[in-house]
């Protein structure tokens, strides 16, 4: 009897947490997001829906490129929560990255959300690696039309192998999938990781994680 009851109680546990893995569903037509700098909630506070205008639900520009005249070359422009409040519980957002010829979009993970990307122009070299204790490496070459998927939280990257610039467009399934960049994360840290600890995780002379955390790390 009681292991049976414990089994239950595991059962409801898994699949009370699978309901909530990703943004929560919205039990009304919209939730234009409006800003309350006194409160914190897991999302945005809504707007009165009687307020609400199209403005709410649209964004201007995503047809410009973004400025790729940085260090790895990439630009992101992002479209989710913060540009259309109207995003607010809809459990969706999308980015534009501008590539330079050989520009990178780093090694990043996207904690909240899984990512569908396509490219518009150009070649794309892009992969993900899988988790601990495998950490297989999965890759493609894209070209113009090609699509390819990162699953959540997963780290990934993409590289213009081309002579000429290339353009993606990103779906994300949260209206606010976040963006961790692993170098950033890791070696750009406020304040520093001790070199010690990371001296021993990379297994390198504590000068190299010096000289790595002195370099200027572009959020992208």
């Amino acid at each position: 009897m009681g292991a049976h009851f414990l089994i239950v109680t595991v059962f409801l546990a898994l699949t009370s947490s699978l309901a909530f893995a990703s943004d929560p569903s919205p039990l009304q037509d919209f939730c234009v997001a409006v800003d309350d700098p006194k409160l914190f909630v897991n999302g945005k506070f809504c707007k009165d829906p009687k307020l609400a205008t199209a403005e709410d639900f649209s964004f201007k520009g995503l047809d410009i490129a973004g400025n790729t005249s940085n260090k790895v070359g990439s630009n992101v422009t992002q479209v989710n929560v913060a540009q259309i409040a109207g995003l607010n519980t809809l459990g969706v957002s999308l980015a534009r990255i501008d590539y330079a010829p050989y520009g990178l979009n780093p090694p990043h993970t996207h904690p909240r959300a899984t990512e569908i990307l396509t490219v518009l122009e150009g070649t794309l070299y892009v992969g993900f690696v899988t988790s601990n204790p495998e950490n297989r490496l999965f890759t493609k070459v894209l070209n113009k039309g090609d699509v390819f998927v990162f699953p959540q939280g997963l780290i990934h990257f993409q590289f213009n192998t081309g002579h000429s610039n290339a353009v993606a467009i990103a779906g994300f399934g949260s209206q606010n999938p976040g963006v961790i960049t692993i170098a950033n994360a890791v070696f750009g840290s406020k304040p520093p990781i001790s070199d010690d600890v990371l001296a021993k995780a990379f297994q390198v002379d504590k000068k190299v994680v010096d000289y790595l955390q002195a370099q200027f790390w572009v959020n992208n």
